[in-house]
């Protein structure tokens, strides 16, 4: 795995606390994963496409089987929505990459835990940042 043929990451390699953070190797690693994670989403989609949703059809005879075809194609629809989303956050992250601010908290500027860009790749905030934000999305939601 190379970053434009500069920077080569072992196949073992796994980011620590311990090393410098978004170095040259961790931030490939992240990049790598970003574009495997985003390519596999674009892989599922294609698939879903193909097979789910241009070869059923909805307009059976039987009223139960067409509602259980239109549940499981708008099923699919909302999976497939939610996944165009993810890619979005997956593109902004690699911007990010490329802007060499991925990886610190949006919100403090302080770095994000690796153990939880390397669960949550994607992450623009630190743990503690997003505990205060969903406190008070919780307060406003009470209201």
């Amino acid at each position: 795995m190379a970053n434009q043929g500069s920077v080569l990451v072992p196949q073992d390699y796994k980011p620590t606390d311990e090393e410098e953070f978004m170095s040259p190797i961790m931030t490939e690693y992240f990049r790598q994963k970003l574009i495997n994670w985003r390519e596999e989403l674009i892989r599922e989609s294609s698939e879903t496409i193909k097979t789910t949703l241009q070869g059923e059809e909805l307009n059976k005879p039987d009223m139960a089987d067409r509602a259980s075809a239109e549940t499981d194609h708008a099923l699919e629809l909302r999976t497939r929505d939610r996944e165009r989303k993810l890619i979005s956050k997956i593109n902004e992250a690699l911007m990010r990459i490329d802007e060499e601010t991925y990886g610190y908290c949006e919100e403090t500027g302080e770095p994000i835990a690796v153990r939880r860009l390397d669960a949550r790749p994607t992450a623009t905030l630190s743990i503690e940042a997003q505990e205060r934000h969903e406190k008070m999305e919780r307060t406003h939601n009470a209201d």
